[in-house]
């Protein structure tokens, strides 16, 4: 089931002052909407993250498999909007309450993690960076993926032509998920990277089709630790991005077998580890 109830919530309209050189007009402008979505479990807050409205259920199926409380749909027994509301007492849907599945164990955040994030910064609110270095259940290095070049340097076209709210805004961030061959199985928009990400893995895992071997995962932003650690989580044997990676994503897509890829643009880019899944032409 997708999440329709914020569709409408996506942008929103402000009235700006626009500049462009002597041109002076007061306009109504386009803007990405960013509200909190707050995650309980059984009842219980676990986390809170600012996302843009829609696509909710996956976005909380993608944060719980990456954080290693779930690891398919299965330990989900039922989800839904709670009863939040606002000042008019309008069901804002920024409440979502999971019942995990019998024998599904609840994390204990008090004893490594804060679990607020922002749309910024998924990393944050982590106590240390051994709390996060999460092992995934999936055998990445052994993934025998190969890409061509070619397919590569299509994927940041293909990834743009989709993002559909950002022509209207300029202001979100998208996570594509593609085959080997560059075509694309999902896309997600969201204000935050790791949000778009989470909600990519999260339509995976509600289709049950983890672990991603086999595919490639393109942001169109940076990668960043956290980023690389969700691909592996969801078995992901390629992350590729536009921008550059930190020095701690590079040694953990070294670590746990995933080809790491920035700087993906034109004609080139950087590849920072496990080079043997890309076909190169012959020179």
């Amino acid at each position: 089931m997708r999440t329709v109830a914020a569709v409408g919530r996506v942008t929103s309209r402000t009235p700006v002052l626009r500049i462009r050189g002597p041109q002076h007009s007061t306009r109504p402008d386009t803007v990405a909407s960013e509200e909190p979505l707050e995650i309980r479990l059984d009842g219980t807050p676990l986390a809170v993250t600012m996302r843009t409205p829609g696509d909710d259920f996956d976005l909380v199926h993608g944060f719980l498999t990456t954080e290693g409380v779930i690891r398919s749909a299965d330990d989900v027994l039922a989800l839904r909007y709670c009863d939040s509301v606002d000042d008019e007492g309008r069901n804002t849907y920024n409440v979502v309450d999971v019942d995990l599945a019998p024998g599904v164990e609840a994390p204990d955040t008090a004893l490594d993690r804060n679990f607020y994030t922002t749309s910024s910064c998924g990393v944050c609110g982590k106590a240390s960076i051994d709390a996060i270095r999460t092992k995934t259940v999936f055998d990445v290095p052994a993934d025998e993926t190969r890409l061509t070049l070619a397919t590569l340097l299509a994927l940041p076209d293909r990834l743009r032509a989709a993002q559909a709210v950002f022509d209207r805004t300029g202001g979100l961030h998208a996570a594509g998920l593609f085959t080997a061959e560059g075509d694309l199985v999902a896309l997600r928009e969201d204000v935050g990277r790791h949000n778009a990400v989470d909600k990519v893995v999260g339509d995976a895992v509600r289709a049950g089709r983890l672990p991603l071997a086999g595919h490639v995962l393109m942001v169109s932003g940076r990668s960043s630790f956290e980023l690389t650690q969700k691909a592996a989580m969801a078995g992901v044997p390629v992350l590729a991005a536009v921008s550059a990676p930190s020095s701690l994503a590079v040694e953990l897509a070294d670590s746990t077998g995933i080809t790491l890829i920035g700087f993906l643009r034109g004609d080139g880019c950087n590849v920072y580890s496990h080079t043997r899944r890309l076909v190169l032409p012959a020179q």
